[in-house]
């Protein structure tokens, strides 16, 4: 009768414990190369993909570079074509791990985790060390960042004639709510 006892325990108990993968669809990244006095670059998408592993805090995420939507078209059109060339290399990905990730100390209040990752834009790899901020809401956890990405690093042409227009420096913020 015990080892009942012991085994309808364990089976009540094991879904409490057992965390299974957090994932979300619909993140956000928004990224601006903006220089003043110069028109606007600055995209956003809401299709960013993210999965977080809660045991290891193993995280990883994936977006679609031809799902970044921009105020002018145009803007769009040479983003894909001539920046980025989207139809090679269609995806940017990170995949890390969030140092001291533990589900149990993370509240309501924002805290600060650092991740080191791989970055990977256009085909090429970058190491990467961010801080993300990670709080629960909605039954889930947010994971909100932002962080500078240098165009050089993944190969990244800036023509000379516009290179007064468009920063080398992009500003990446990204925010994920996975379930």
């Amino acid at each position: 009768m015990k080892k009942i006892m012991l085994l309808l325990l364990l089976l009540i108990q094991n879904p409490i414990v057992a965390q299974e993968e957090k994932t979300s669809n619909t993140g956000i990244i928004q990224f601006e190369a903006s220089v003043p006095l110069f028109e606007e670059v600055r995209a956003t998408t809401s299709k960013a993909s993210c999965i977080l592993n809660p045991k290891t805090g193993a995280v990883s995420s994936v977006v679609l570079i031809q799902d970044f939507r921009f105020k002018i078209p145009m803007m769009e059109k040479h983003f894909n074509e001539n920046y980025m060339d989207s139809g090679h290399h269609p995806k940017a990905s990170f995949k890390g791990i969030i140092e001291g990730f533990n589900w149990h100390i993370i509240g309501t209040s924002p805290k600060e985790f650092k991740v080191n990752g791989i970055l990977k834009i256009h085909g090429k790899l970058k190491k990467i060390s961010i801080i993300a901020f990670l709080r629960k809401v909605d039954g889930g956890l947010e994971i909100i960042s932002n962080f500078d990405v240098n165009s050089r690093d993944f190969n990244i042409e800036i023509p000379e004639m516009l290179s007064m227009k468009v920063a080398e420096t992009v500003n990446v913020k990204t925010n994920f709510l996975v379930k």
